[in-house]
């Protein structure tokens, strides 16, 4: 389980290493920077597929997503710089700690210029970074791993663009590659009229709902053949009374059928409206028979109905006894169900910005979780 999650310079996140539970919900105003922290745990999530310098092409470059405002203190805009520009992400657990740290690379002739490149990775043992609990470690172009008497192997070269989650063949680096590749990211599922989840598809065995949530069906059936269905229909009946779900098949081709007490006959997807889909989506996605390291959640809430926010709190409290999860939300009613039905085994951590600087409530520097960045 993940302890401590750190960021720094990266968009309104310019200092912020948050202690994390077994189930975290992060919270705040708009603007406060909780889409930010979302982004930033995607990032790490892509570094173990080699994805990171792409996903921060999309977001416009490594200088478009960087802190825009002072060094240190509480300067104006344009101060000058005096140190190294980087983008840190990081995290720590009881098992493992790894951190990376991207900046801008040396001008040459290539094209390529605005490609940033890893200056620093490290991964340790334990939950704080020291010399001697190190177990890999990448100082620009040059990748070093400890063997299994623990001696530094010899080193060898890396392209400064790829992670060495990607290129180091050590035990303990894929171990954690593993880890971070089967974190679960679920960002607003599409309900509209040509939504995937609306549509009929081939049906196979499905545990883990797709992104889109275009094997919604499917995903369903696996949880009624393999899974919890008891906890499929409590879920269903629960959000609606006296509702149950149904998956047709059709030649293989799978559809998702919806009875509702009253109705003569039952629903099929693209006749949902938008906030029952996106909860079945939810259902599907939160009774997942292979749930993963870690799920992440970025505003569940968003389009179902205030009566729905209790049925989806209890699916995410029974979630969090089989993964660790993070939801990021700006629904407060959602939060205090949750808290209701969890007690203390839900933390709630409220992010706010203070002169473009997103920080966490209440937390001075002596409350932050033990972290050390490795160096350049």
């Amino acid at each position: 389980m993940l302890t401590t999650l750190a960021v720094e310079n990266y968009r309104s996140l310019r200092h912020l290493v948050l202690p994390l539970a077994r189930l975290t919900l992060v919270t705040g105003a708009n603007g406060s920077g909780k889409s930010s922290l979302y982004r930033a745990l995607r990032l790490l999530a892509d570094a173990s597929r080699n994805g990171a310098v792409a996903a921060l092409a999309r977001e416009g470059g490594l200088q478009s997503t960087l802190w825009a405002g002072p060094e240190s203190g509480r300067g104006t805009q344009g101060t000058v710089r005096t140190q190294p520009v980087g983008l840190r992400l990081g995290f720590a657990g009881d098992e493992f700690g790894y951190a990376l740290d991207l900046g801008l690379p040396v001008p040459t002739t290539t094209a390529f210029n605005l490609d940033p490149e890893f200056k620093r990775e490290a991964l340790w043992a334990g939950p704080v970074l020291k010399p001697s609990t190190l177990l890999a470690d990448r100082h620009n172009g040059t990748l070093r791993a400890r063997g299994d008497d623990g001696a530094w192997g010899e080193p060898r070269p890396i392209r400064l663009t790829d992670s060495m989650l990607i290129e180091s063949a050590s035990p303990e680096v894929l171990v954690l590659r593993e880890r971070i590749r089967s974190w679960r990211f679920y960002d607003q599922f599409r309900t509209d009229a040509d939504a995937p989840a609306r549509a009929s598809r081939i049906g196979t065995r499905t545990p883990v709902l797709d992104h889109d949530g275009a094997d919604l069906a499917a995903a369903l059936q696996t949880i009624r053949e393999t899974g919890d269905a008891a906890a499929l229909d409590g879920a269903v009946d629960g959000a609606f009374p006296g509702a149950s779900v149904e998956i047709a098949n059709h030649d293989t081709r799978f559809g998702l059928r919806f009875r509702q007490a009253g109705l003569l006959r039952p629903l099929d997807a693209a006749e949902l409206s938008d906030g029952t889909l996106r909860y079945l989506l939810w259902v599907a996605a939160l009774l997942t028979p292979r749930p993963p390291e870690l799920l992440v959640l970025n505003e569940p809430e968003t389009s179902l109905h205030p009566d729905l926010l209790v049925p989806l709190a209890a699916l995410i409290v029974k979630a969090a006894e089989r993964t660790q999860l993070i939801v990021v939300t700006h629904a407060l009613p959602l939060i205090r169900a949750i808290e209701a039905i969890a007690g203390e085994r839900a933390s709630t951590l409220t992010l706010v910005k203070e002169l473009s600087r997103t920080t966490l409530d209440g937390q001075g520097r002596l409350d932050e979780p033990s972290w050390h960045w490795p160096k350049r």
